[in-house]
């Protein structure tokens, strides 16, 4: 009976901690009171807290340190990265689902970008995707430019929520990206890549929301396209 009881002491307090930054309207880097404060608050052992802080910093919803307060974390791709990892290894959803689902989000994100990215944007948007094409040799380099090049072009866009969810199909990108990479055997194929990469930079550069979704969109229909044809058929 005392791990049911246990468990739910711990859901009562995460949920206390979640209630004190909500309802005190705390911001991203506000310090939280400490575990003590909670456990006497909620009138449940030192453990308890321990424990639903933990889980909370799991989650990325508070930051914990050795020696510092606890303090309200920001948004973090990496948690969302965790469940859709999950869900492809556990066969609930495919890799083909992720990339579609990119594909929708990712001609939004051109578009956003086009309109509202900042010079300091547009440079680190055409610096990967010319960083790109300087790495054929070396696949790593590649793809780490190419998964900034999105997570950028994210970024510029403005909204907080459209660049975390990028983030969290950095991993699929490392894994499906390279396999892909490699049905690209001529060297007109892959200048083929990092044309369209170096396009739909210059257009979200010079402020073309309608050329960068049509690049984006070509981008996945041509390139990215590529994954699918390395996996196997649905159902």
């Amino acid at each position: 009976m005392s791990t049911p009881l246990a468990g739910s002491l711990v859901d009562q307090a995460v949920r206390r901690v979640r209630d004190h930054i909500s309802t005190r309207d705390l911001k991203v880097g506000d310090t939280l009171p400490g575990e003590g404060h909670f456990a006497t608050d909620l009138g449940v052992s030192r453990a308890v807290m321990r424990e639903a802080f933990g889980a909370l910093a799991a989650l990325r919803v508070i930051d914990v340190g050795n020696g510092r307060k606890a303090r309200v974390a920001a948004i973090d791709g990496s948690v969302m990265a965790a469940s859709i990892d999950h869900a492809v290894a556990t066969a609930q959803i495919t890799t083909a689902d992720v990339w579609d689902v990119r594909r929708t989000l990712e001609l939004r994100t051109a578009s956003l970008a086009a309109n509202h990215r900042s010079d300091d944007d547009a440079r680190a948007i055409v610096h990967h995707a010319a960083q790109m094409s300087m790495h054929v040799d070396d696949l790593d380099q590649l793809i780490g430019h190419d998964i900034a090049f999105h997570q950028s072009i994210a970024r510029a866009g403005g909204n907080a929520l459209f660049h975390q969810i990028v983030r969290s199909f950095e991993q699929l990108m490392r894994v499906a990206v390279p396999t892909a990479w490699h049905t690209r055997e001529t060297v007109d194929q892959r200048q083929a890549v990092f044309a369209i990469h170096r396009d739909l930079a210059t257009a979200i550069a010079d402020r073309a929301p309608d050329a960068a979704v049509t690049l984006m969109e070509a981008h996945f229909d041509k390139s990215i396209s590529d994954v699918f044809d390395t996996l196997p058929p649905r159902g």
